[in-house]
């Protein structure tokens, strides 16, 4: 029994008496808990009281009875017999109805938004400013939270349902029910305008879209944009150019916002060439040859490179105030978030490098960036993990912590092969990417070479983080027992640093009898080079499985990749 019900049922059998002994200076809890229910515009339910607001009340009111003696002790059973009719008559309180039509109404842009989940209708109104997410959660809005929180799982935790459950004001109408429930069609797809993938990629999950570039596109220095792998973990923002702005905070809370047109205009424009990849590219690798990892099965697939054009985001950190050459030190770190909330960090060091090349992205192989690729502004940090290059930028924060997301504290880090219970907090984010190298296709021939060997010809690609170039690409044609040397393109590139891939080719000649299990490895300019087995960099997460990768010969058809 509520503390206010149980005050209610005493000051009909006590009068006056039991309201004076509570009415003088009563205590913050009990204020709290005996205050009239909330009958704002939307009838929203309040939460419940605390458990220690409850006893507190409680404990006052057996005070008072102790106080009136008797009188409280021959109005006992009244009073049971009062209070379980009340509890009888009460037990189903009224519950507002609500059609989905009504519901549809308050959508992100009403001053009141509403969402479902299941049946129930929730007024987040005053939820949206506090929410960790900030207003993402009006993406929801006008319908179901469900398929938002499919995304988001963090959410799916009871002291979220607790805290979602205090906005509650209602129901979905019964009349919009099918078999007691909110029919599918009536629950907005996130993913519903998100750009349809090229049919060359290799598609690995469609909503949200991840895709793998196909062997063709691998072979190619820059990617095509139709065919560069996509990465998402969320949908794909509609966005209009004329309308986006980027707004840079700094350290000290004070803010300046750039347009498109500032960005494009004010600054000046550069050139860089880098190539993007996936933490998880090569995990199904690992999972083969070690054991399960968690994540999207990525084969050699998760990796392209472009050309990007942008301005440099050091140049736009200049304009706002920050010391470039003596940061303050608090000036730890550059905090990107995307528009759909997807967050990460680099270090500021990185950030406001000359010779880094951080961009603040416009353009992509000479074209608009494409809406699945960022448009209309992203981050590329080349050398480091894609994870950081965040697309739909719409904020980069100066900090002294890196960035809060489970992007930068959890998915992207890296453990040892013992690891059963990681320590997160303690490990590092993945950042710079170590060496990799992979086999793309093996081919009839090289159409564009002239004079290679005829017959059975390999090519594949090397990458290295950090602006290490590739110096050397290893071949093996017997399981690793012997090696030779691949042929490296001089393909050119834009930036100050070695930012992107090297194509590599390999002439197996004429037969490939009594060649087994093709290997490659690659070493960089630091003499970093590949590990050689999986189960020595094992890690759950699968991240950087860039051990030797294999191929075995006879089980793929000439010309396929």
């Amino acid at each position: 029994m509520s503390a206010r019900r149980l005050f209610t049922q005493l000051s009909r059998v006590t009068g006056k008496a039991c309201r004076a002994a509570l009415s003088p200076s009563p205590s913050k809890h009990s204020s709290e808990c005996l205050k009239p229910l909330n009958t704002s515009k939307f009838n929203r339910i309040p939460p419940k009281p605390r458990r220690g607001v409850l006893l507190g009340a409680l404990t006052s009111s057996s005070v008072i009875a102790v106080a009136l003696g008797v009188q409280f002790q021959e109005s006992k059973a009244a009073l049971h017999e009062e209070s379980k009719e009340a509890e009888l008559s009460n037990s189903v309180p009224d519950i507002q109805k609500f059609r989905l039509a009504e519901v549809e109404r308050h959508d992100g842009a009403s001053e009141n938004p509403w969402v479902t989940k299941g049946k129930s209708v929730y007024d987040i109104t005053e939820w949206v400013g506090a929410h960790p997410g900030g207003e993402v959660i009006l993406h929801a809005a006008g319908g179901s939270i469900d398929p938002y929180w499919n995304i988001f799982t963090i959410h799916k935790r009871q002291d979220v349902y607790d805290i979602l459950e205090q906005y509650k004001i209602g129901e979905v109408d019964d009349v919009d029910l099918v078999d007691g429930q909110v029919p599918t069609k009536a629950i907005k797809d996130p993913f519903t305008t998100d750009p349809v993938p090229d049919e060359r990629l290799h598609i690995l999950t469609a909503k949200p879209c991840n895709a793998e570039s196909p062997g063709e596109a691998l072979s190619e220095f820059c990617t095509p944009n139709e065919t560069f792998y996509v990465r998402n973990h969320m949908w794909v923002p509609s966005v209009e150019e004329q309308e986006h702005n980027l707004v840079i905070e700094l350290c000290d809370g004070t803010e300046k916002t750039y347009s498109m047109s500032d960005l494009r205009n004010r600054f000046k424009q550069h050139k860089v060439t880098a190539t993007l990849q996936c933490a998880g590219n090569r995990r199904k690798d690992m999972t083969k040859h070690a054991r399960q990892t968690n994540g999207l099965q990525w084969t050699v697939g998760a990796i392209s490179t472009a050309e990007w054009e942008g301005v440099k985001l050091r140049d736009v950190l200049a304009d706002t105030g920050v010391n470039l050459n003596n940061p303050s030190p608090d000036d730890k770190h550059a905090q990107f978030l995307g528009l759909e909330a997807y967050g990460a960090s680099i270090p500021l060091c990185k950030a406001i490098d000359p010779s880094g090349d951080v961009l603040l992205a416009l353009k992509m192989n000479g074209d608009t960036l494409p809406r699945e690729h960022g448009f209309p502004l992203r981050v590329i940090v080349p050398g480091n993990v894609a994870a950081r290059s965040v697309k739909w930028l719409r904020k980069v924060v100066i900090s002294d912590e890196e960035s809060t997301t489970q992007w930068q504290r959890r998915d992207y880090k890296s453990f040892g092969p013992n690891d059963t219970r990681p320590d997160w907090d303690a490990a590092k984010s993945i950042q710079e990417m170590p060496v990799t190298s992979a086999i793309t296709s093996i081919l009839n021939g090289f159409a564009v070479a002239e004079g290679t060997e005829k017959g059975l010809n390999v090519e594949g690609y090397a990458y290295s983080g950090g602006g290490r170039e590739i110096v050397r690409v290893d071949v093996s044609t017997d399981g690793g027992k012997t090696w030779d040397q691949a042929e490296l393109l001089d393909d050119k590139a834009m930036g100050t640093k070695a930012w992107c891939w090297k194509r590599w080719r390999y002439a197996l000649g004429e037969s490939a009898e009594g060649k087994t299990t093709l290997m490659v490895k690659a070493t960089d300019e630091a003499y970093n080079t590949q590990p050689q087995s999986y189960s020595s960099i094992y890690n759950a997460r699968g991240n950087l499985a860039t051990a030797w990768h294999s191929v075995d010969i006879k089980s793929l058809d000439k010309g396929t990749d």
